[in-house]
This record gives C-alpha cells, sequence and structure tokens, in this order.
C-alpha cells in the first residue's frame, strides 16, 4: 500500500524530477519551515490588519509553472490581538473578489487554525491554511494559475507548513505524519535571518502527501 500511494504521489506531482526539486526551507526566527520548489524570494512588507494599521510582514514566494506559491508571516505586536478576530480579518481579505469555497479547522501540531479553498473570478484556485501563533499570522498560499490550474503542488505546498518552536511537541514531532495533519473536529475555528535550504525532500515529501 506504501509503494502504490508512493507511486500515485509521484504522478500527481509530475514524476520524479518534480519530486526531487522541492526542498524544505526553514527560518528559525519566525519558527516555522516549509518547502519550495525553487529558492523563494523573501521581502519585507506591510500587512493591513484588523484595527486598520500597516503592520510589518514578510512575504517567501516562488512563481513557478503557473502557480505561486507563498507564505506570508505578519507581525501582530498587540499580545491582546483576539485569534478569532484575526483570523475572520484574514479570511475577509482572501475572500475580496473571490469565493471561498471550503472553510473548515486545521491544525499543525499544537497549532490551530483554518484551511480554505478559494476560487478566483479569473479562474484561479488557491489552497490556504491560516494561523494565530505566538502573536503572528502565519497565511501559507498555493494558488494555480488557469489555463492548467496544478492543483496538486498548490496543496503540497500548502500542507508542508511545520512550526519549529515548541508548538511542534516533543522532539519536535518532526516525522512525515506530523508534517501537517488537518483535522475536522478541531477545537478551534526581505529578511533572510536563520533562513537555510534544510534538505532536498524527495520522495520523502512526496509521501508527506498522504497524510
Amino acid at each position: 500500500m506504501r509503494v502504490i500511494a508512493f507511486i500515485v504521489a509521484v504522478l500527481a506531482t509530475g514524476g520524479p524530477a518534480a519530486a526531487q526539486s522541492w526542498k524544505e526551507y526553514a527560518y528559525p526566527d519566525y519558527a516555522f519551515a516549509v518547502s519550495f520548489p525553487a529558492n523563494p524570494k523573501i521581502e519585507t512588507t506591510t500587512y493591513p490588519a484588523a484595527d486598520g494599521r500597516a503592520v510589518p510582514a514578510h512575504v517567501y514566494s516562488v512563481t513557478r509553472d503557473g502557480s505561486v506559491f507563498k507564505m506570508t508571516v505578519v507581525e501582530l505586536p498587540d499580545s491582546a490581538s483576539e485569534e478569532s478576530a484575526v483570523i475572520d480579518h484574514a479570511i475577509t481579505t482572501l475572500s475580496q473578489g473571490g469565493e471561498i469555497k471550503l472553510n473548515i479547522p486545521a491544525r499543525v501540531s499544537r497549532v490551530f487554525g483554518r484551511q480554505l479553498s478559494v476560487v478566483e473570478a479569473n479562474g484561479s484556485r488557491s489552497s490556504v491554511a491560516l494561523f494565530y501563533h505566538d502573536s503572528r499570522l502565519y497565511q501559507i498560499e498555493g494558488k494555480s494559475l488557469p489555463p492548467g490550474n496544478a492543483t496538486a503542488d498548490a496543496i503540497r505546498f500548502q500542507q508542508s507548513l511545520m512550526f519549529t518552536d515548541s508548538s511542534n511537541g516533543p522532539a519536535g514531532d518532526r516525522g512525515p505524519g506530523q508534517r501537517q495533519r488537518r483535522e475536522r473536529d478541531g477545537p478551534r475555528g526581505a529578511d533572510t535571518r536563520g533562513s537555510a535550504p534544510a534538505r532536498d525532500l524527495g520522495s520523502e515529501g512526496v509521501e508527506t502527501l498522504r497524510n
């Protein structure tokens, strides 16, 4: 069964060459790791918070083969910020100019958030996950552009997110099964510091798609 699952995942992501090109990048200063198909472009920008303020944000992105892979980390220094308000505002922003087709609970180890599927007016499809953790909004988005709509890679990217601080459990819980587990019954709705390509995922990266 593991062999069959591996073959199906390889076919879905474009074969062994595509699998070998993905690498995991770790950003310890922001306590996360994520997989990209190429070295990401890193930008420092601002994000419109729920109260109208422009707050600092760090964007890591790759555009390749009709897909956009983007990880955004937003600094929300006010410890009084409510998780639900932060997530709801992010969902509202994402829904502008598009339609949310899926909105369910999500979990990465001990951090809870939301998983979305968004279809835009131009036919683009996005697989998104949102998390509020340690006074930051983490927004990971894999977007498939028309006409190809390579949704397998978009989903693969969205599911590659890991938190690398103590929220990830004892000893990091970095096994394939803990890379990202989505739960439908969860309880709750240019900066290069510390960045480093960790390793080539190879077949392990493909195999995590089935978890």
